[in-house]
């Protein structure tokens, strides 16, 4: 792993467009080697590459959903009855880019 220090920390501010004091640096680089330090001691911790990660805490079923069912498709004419503004069967929005 590439060794993290200020130039590393403002190199990467910099492709972020990121604006930053030497304050704000000093802060950064501290709280970045405090979580590299931690990351070591869970490291050291016994037989901890041989434990799966958790994705989530709680098994997860979902049967609340309903099945999917092919139904009929709604008509164009009944779908397009409450738009406001219908051309060639499609519905006209106000422009969003200008």
């Amino acid at each position: 792993m590439k060794p993290v220090n200020k130039s590393v920390l403002e190199e990467a501010a910099q492709k972020l467009m990121f604006e930053m004091d030497e304050k704000q640096y000093d802060t950064l680089l501290e709280e970045f080697h405090t979580i590299l330090s931690q990351l070591e001691l869970i490291g050291e911790i016994p037989g901890v590459d041989e434990v799966e990660p958790m994705t989530f805490p709680f098994d997860v079923t979902n049967s609340f959903l309903r099945e999917d069912v092919t139904q009929k498709p709604l008509d164009r004419d009944v779908a397009l009855k409450n738009a406001s503004d219908v051309v060639d069967g499609q519905i006209r929005l106000p422009k969003v880019v200008g």
